[in-house]
């Protein structure tokens, strides 16, 4: 015996469409599984602001968002999006690499997320480097053509890497694009590429294989989270050397270089067997051995790697650099400035929330930087927008100062 039912017209239509649906699709529309905010338990001891409401802390990310969403991101032709970085509309590999992690971290609140990370992630597939498919070509003008050498940089391999692996855990791999088998193809290539395999440094890109650049480093390049996932994810036991290495070198800058400050340098070179700060104008100004537009995300990238794994490896550069800072800056963020010499004498003059947006990051080691750190959110929380450098590091430090961070 069998009942019989009379289905209506669009009954029967909304019936065949949701059969025609793939696993996928369901999987989409069912929205992201790590919606923003997350609210990451880090590893013990570590601390958060205290003086405002988590809610206000996740308000602050989402405005910092709109609004960075709102200047940057922006259209590159049908079905692709790219990150404005400059007036002239030129972008970066670097400035694609921090607009698809944001991309991925914000859905939730964001519900073109992942509208706006597949159409990132097509853009840099149209922009390959010539040693390599799946690294990226480091910088593109506004009419998206290669410019300076169609080669890559690390960091934005590494953030776009890092990103897929974010991406499939919060949509999966079994829609349009497969993201894991997407961040595979890409960590491998920054390995054979991007990596000093006979040093298991991290190169300044896929380009830097001759003379004192095949043994150059950046240590703004020191992702040690990103590279604790790109060994989890391939089963690659080469990036435990690299690991090892990078805070190796970490804590020998640290010990002869800048002990009283705990202050890392641009770049980096090996010089007498030792990794010393170079010299003078290495590659992009005279200040490349100093602490200047590229290490100032060191606070953020380092101790990211601590709050999420415990790995107390470069914890005592860490701690050095956050009493130094706030003794420098009489503990108020706005005395900081943009370039200091790692013994700490300053140079720059401006207050750039590329410098202080990340030593709220690092204050999150310890409790004694309790009210350092409240003073720190709350002067970024309250800045105004800069440019595109120092728009990208604030919301990537209020991300992390919230506890919205998190790894695959």
């Amino acid at each position: 015996m069998y009942k019989s039912y009379k289905l209506k017209g669009t009954a029967i239509i909304a019936l065949l469409v949701a059969m025609l649906v793939p696993v996928s699709g369901i999987v989409s529309a069912a929205g992201p599984s790590k919606p923003f905010p997350q609210h990451t338990s880090y590893t013990s001891g570590a601390i958060k602001p205290n003086h405002v409401t988590q809610s206000a802390m996740d308000n602050t990310v989402k405005s910092k968002w709109d609004n960075w969403k709102s200047k940057y991101l922006k259209p590159a032709g049908t079905g692709k999006y790219y990150v404005k970085y400059n007036s002239k509309g030129e972008t970066v590999s670097e400035a694609h690499g921090y607009g698809m992690l944001l991309s991925v971290i914000m859905a939730g609140h964001e519900a073109n997320a992942q509208g706006y990370f597949d159409g990132l992630y097509q853009y840099y597939k149209a922009h390959p480097s010539n040693n390599n498919p799946y690294l990226m070509a480091w910088k593109q003008n506004s009419s998206f053509q290669n410019i300076g050498g169609a080669n890559s940089a690390t960091d934005g391999d590494m953030d776009i890497a890092y990103s897929l692996l974010l991406a499939d855990k919060q949509w999966g791999s079994s829609g349009a694009i497969n993201y894991s088998q997407a961040a595979v193809n890409i960590i491998n290539a920054i390995m054979a590429k991007d990596v000093n395999q006979s040093k298991w440094t991290t190169r300044l890109g896929d380009w830097a294989t001759s003379g004192s650049e095949d043994t150059a480093t950046r240590p703004s390049d020191f992702m040690l989270s990103h590279m604790k996932a790109f060994g989890a994810a391939t089963g690659d036991a080469k990036w435990t050397n690299v690991i090892n290495k990078t805070y190796s070198i970490i804590n020998t800058l640290y010990t002869n270089n800048s002990p009283n400050t705990g202050l890392l340098p641009d770049f980096v070179i090996l010089s007498g067997g030792v990794y010393k700060p170079v010299s003078g104008e290495f590659l992009e100004s005279e200040h490349d051995g100093h602490y200047h537009y590229n290490s100032c995300r060191i606070p953020w990238r380092i101790t990211t790697d601590y709050l999420i794994s415990g790995d107390n490896r470069a914890l005592a550069q860490l701690n050095q650099l956050n009493s130094w800072i706030k003794a420098k800056a009489g503990n108020s963020p706005a005395n900081i400035v943009d370039g200091y010499k790692l013994n700490g004498s300053n140079y720059g003059s401006y207050n750039s929330g590329a410098f202080y947006a990340p030593f709220g990051v690092s204050a999150m080691t310890s409790s004694s930087n309790q009210s350092w750190l409240n003073s720190v959110w709350t002067h970024v929380a309250n800045s105004a927008a800069e440019g595109y450098y120092e728009d990208s590091i604030k919301l990537f430090s209020v991300i992390v100062m919230s506890g919205n961070w998190w790894t695959p």
